[in-house]
């Protein structure tokens, strides 16, 4: 005996094409896992408000420097920093706004 939804089939329907799957569902599991790390949403949040170079991301964090470079390579290759080489020192920003406005968002959904 076949079990009867209680859901009707325009409403099926919708979830089905609203539901991420596939590249999309991958895509957007891997953006929101930046925000699970503590480091992660330190430096986020300090480049939200400057560039920085490695060196004064670690300082002013007090984060080992070496973290702080493996994470910038992650978020580098996520494209979701970017950075731009002034003589010897590299600085590192945000591509955009959007990364702060999640973080906002979070901040706002937790009553903070």
């Amino acid at each position: 005996m076949q079990e009867m939804m209680l859901l009707d089939r325009r409403t099926k329907d919708l979830i089905r094409e609203y539901v991420p799957d596939g590249d999309v569902l991958d895509s957007i599991v891997c953006f929101f896992s930046i925000f699970a790390d503590h480091t992660r949403v330190k430096m986020l949040s300090a480049l939200a408000i400057s560039e920085m170079c490695v060196t004064d991301l670690s300082r002013v964090l007090d984060i080992n420097q070496t973290t702080v470079s493996h994470q910038l390579r992650l978020l580098k290759n996520l494209g979701i920093v970017k950075s731009e080489r002034q003589g010897k020192i590299i600085f590192y920003s945000l591509v955009n706004d959007t990364v702060n406005d999640v973080m906002l968002k979070g901040v706002e959904f937790l009553g903070y």
